[in-house]
């Protein structure tokens, strides 16, 4: 029997122009339709000078010919479908032997994937898209999947071929991915996509589904297996599945661990597997390097839980190329950035923060992603991921790309990509960056730069309902976690329900409450009598959503100086207003989030090439103010006055706030348990203030538990000797009143010790009563 091949396919291969090897390559059956007992086997090797095919089960050998072009080889045997037969190849003098990816065409990807990921639904495709471990007819190697709807030739490039794009050529499947699988291939493989558009331009890209990247500035992606890992935390979990946040404390540290802390250079790096040579230098100092994962949790957890912090955030952890980015100009959404290790070593991280009752929130960009040529930018030669049209497509302010949410297939990206990191890194939350970028087509455009929606409106809809898909679905997975939007206009129902309309995050951070604390306290103490309104507004809209207090890295860089550095007066001064702004923060409704190095004081800025100012603890100052925030923190997490019922109105209550020529506000925070309550006294002057009336609902002896002038936290220790006993005296529209001694910028708090069964109550001499 006689066999030909169309010269033109072979042309084809060997030019990298066909959309399925897997038509002209591997094995295929010659003959009949009838039974078939001849076969041929075709292999492209460019740079073999001899090859044969190993037979496993007939132990025997078959040299193949090049009758059409001096690296296309083909031999015909007269026998049974071969199965997981091998090639020998002879390049260079030296022989390797490997299977035959064409002889592999069992696909991953179904019909019903490609369908449903059309339709912006496939919730898990980071489960078949990207590279994954795969076992074919007993053979171990990765699968690759891309989506590239528009290439004319996709490849796979690796230190496995010298990353030559002529050596493993995909195949297109449903007019939109291509596949191969490749044999013998395992974790720690670096590959990228070469890929062809139709007038022969050639972009090497990172994959868009990588679960690892090298570390910049090299860009190749890395196969990783993520399901290695044993996690521990299944109690975390199950707590966190039955419960409502909303309803618990939220004290996050917001911390770049980039910046967090280095160590020496010359450091052995640990990692989960041990030790090894260091691999990342930072960039700002030659002599110190970045802590890995591994060791951040012996640094970074004790500390956070010393301060009582319910939560860490941290800023963008997936890779970027640019540490001057802050993280926010992502370039492998589904890779944590390898600066500071590996994906396991990253689930170890988070592990061990829930072991410590520390949980973990990451910021999410979803929003824009950066120009890099090995990124998501132009990808398959035309406009994929990113809107065609410049007015719709690029943040010209921030030089980056905007996602079109209106194409299905990437919106499948960004919904998938939210729910990985619940899913592979068990994370508890997501503060998704810029939303207000994301639902205004004139964001930060003049007239003539944006293009009005279908209704001649600014609004983008598109982006208004990718936002409702994503929080929808991440909470039907995994109910009980925080989806946190940073939106700074008045766009309605943002932390509402997406069933009556609403975006569907359950936390929003509350941008006004901050611009106003910030403009306040920044003020000489005098005129703040006159702007009394800058600390009462927020509660007026407290009950429009629901609000997040957030003073945040965006407060501390560009010349907006550190919170010590915003404060008038001198030194002490400066610390008083601090301790007062965030004891007022602690005590107003809302969840809490505060940046690293305002815990103890840092005078200077955050720089993202150094580290903190750690040295500043040496001093009784900054000792002062981290024991502030310590015990700050406590205070919050043992009343549930101050969290548990935060966004109803029965849980605020304002006693007095009309008081602006003292600068003195007062109010009452109520449990869901509206019989338990704590009270707030604010004195935002120098001035004390002795023998100064407040109305309370009830009568009895009332605790000062916390006073933010205090001796150990670096105040003048003025107070009220621990505690008052009310007087029949009605003030303020309550039935009875306290005479207290409000110290110079300060705030105090304090709970009624109303008898309960089998309590006793202190009297003012300091004896007990049954």
């Amino acid at each position: 029997m006689t066999y030909t091949i169309n010269a033109d396919q072979v042309h084809q291969i060997v030019h990298n122009l066909h959309h399925d090897p897997f038509e002209v390559l591997g094995c295929h059956p010659l003959g009949d339709h009838g039974k078939v007992n001849q076969w041929v086997i075709r292999a492209y090797l460019p740079t073999a000078e001899a090859v044969t095919v190993l037979l496993p089960t007939d132990r025997r050998e078959v040299i193949m010919t090049t009758a059409h072009h001096p690296n296309f080889f083909e031999c015909v045997l007269d026998l049974e479908e071969p199965k997981n037969y091998q090639l020998r190849i002879t390049e260079d003098g030296h022989e390797r032997v490997i299977y035959d990816p064409y002889g592999f065409k069992t696909p991953k990807l179904t019909d019903f994937d490609l369908h449903v990921f059309g339709e912006g639904n496939h919730h898990r495709i980071y489960e078949k898209l990207g590279a994954h471990l795969m076992t074919v007819d007993g053979v171990e190697g990765v699968y690759f999947a891309v989506w590239a709807p528009n290439a004319r030739n996709v490849s796979i490039l690796g230190n496995f071929n010298n990353w030559d794009g002529r050596l493993h050529q995909m195949r297109k499947r449903n007019n939109m991915v291509w596949e191969l699988f490749i044999p013998e291939l395992g974790v720690g493989t670096s590959y990228k996509y070469e890929i062809k558009n139709w007038e022969g331009h050639i972009y090497e890209k990172t994959d868009p589904y990588g679960f690892y990247q090298e570390v910049r500035p090299k860009t190749a992606s890395i196969v990783a297996d993520l399901d290695r890992y044993q996690w521990h935390d299944e109690d975390w979990l199950e707590a966190r599945r039955t419960s409502d946040p909303l309803n618990k404390p939220v004290s996050v540290y917001e911390l770049h661990l980039g910046s967090w802390l280095h160590t020496a250079y010359d450091e052995p790096v640990k990692t989960l597997y041990g030790e090894g040579v260091p691999v990342e230098v930072s960039e700002w100092n030659t002599g110190a390097r970045f802590l890995t994962y591994y060791e951040l949790v012996d640094k970074l957890i004790p500390y956070v839980k010393e301060l009582g912090y319910t939560h860490i955030e941290l800023l963008p952890i997936a890779e970027h190329p640019f540490d001057g980015s802050w993280g926010y100009q992502v370039t492998g959404y589904y890779a944590p950035t390898s600066r500071f290790g590996s994906p396991e070593d990253f689930m170890y991280f988070v592990d061990q923060c829930h072991l410590n009752g520390i949980g973990v929130i990451i910021d999410w960009v979803p929003g824009h992603f950066p120009k890099d040529g090995h990124g998501l930018a132009f990808f398959d030669g035309t406009h994929l991921y990113e809107h065609g049209d410049p007015r719709k497509g690029e943040h010209k302010e921030w030089g980056t790309l905007i996602f079109n949410y209106g194409r299905n297939e990437v919106r499948n990206f960004l919904v998938a990509n939210a729910l990985f990191w619940f899913d592979k890194y068990h994370i508890d939350g997501m503060r998704v960056d810029a939303v207000a970028s994301m639902l205004y087509l004139d964001y930060c455009r003049e007239e003539g730069e944006w293009v009005a929606n279908e209704y001649g409106g600014r609004e983008n809809l598109e982006a208004a309902d990718f936002l409702r898909q994503v929080n929808s679905v991440v909470y039907s997975y995994f109910p009980g976690i925080l989806s946190i939007a940073e939106e700074s206009t008045s766009w309605p129902m943002v932390s509402w329900p997406t069933y009556v309309g609403g975006l569907g995050f359950n936390l929003k951070w509350n941008m006004g409450w901050m611009h106003d604390m910030l403009d306040y306290f920044s003020m000489d103490p005098w005129f703040r009598q006159f702007h009394q309104n800058s600390i009462t507004f927020s509660i007026w809209y407290n009950h429009s959503e629901n609000y997040m207090l957030a003073l945040s890295h965006d407060e501390v860089v560009h010349g907006k100086s550190n919170m010590l550095g915003k404060m008038p007066g001198d030194e002490w001064q400066k610390y008083a207003n601090v301790r007062a702004l965030f004891t007022y923060m602690f005590t107003h409704p809302g969840k809490k989030t505060m940046f690293m190095s305002m815990e103890f004081g840092q005078w200077s800025e955050w720089n993202v090439w150094g580290d903190l100012e750690w040295h500043l603890l040496n001093y009784p100052p900054h000792q002062q103010l981290k024991q502030f925030f310590t015990e700050l923190n406590h205070l919050y997490k043992n009343e549930p006055a101050l969290y548990s019922n935060d966004f109803e109105e029965a849980g605020f209550q304002w006693i007095d706030c009309s008081d602006n020529r003292h600068s003195v506000v007062s109010f009452i925070r109520r449990a869901k348990d509206s019989a338990e309550f704590v009270m707030t006294i604010c004195n935002f002057t120098p001035q004390p203030h002795s023998h100064y009336r407040v109305g309370v609902p009830e009568p009895g002896f009332y605790t000062e538990l916390f006073n933010s002038d205090a001796r150990q936290y670096g105040g003048s220790n003025m107070g009220n000797l621990g505690g008052k006993w009310t007087e029949e005296w009605s003030f303020h529209e309550q039935p009875y009143s306290l005479d207290l001694c409000l110290p110079p910028l300060s705030v105090l708090v304090l709970k009624s010790n109303r008898q309960a069964e089998g309590n006793a109550i202190p009297t003012q001499e300091g004896t007990e009563i049954a």
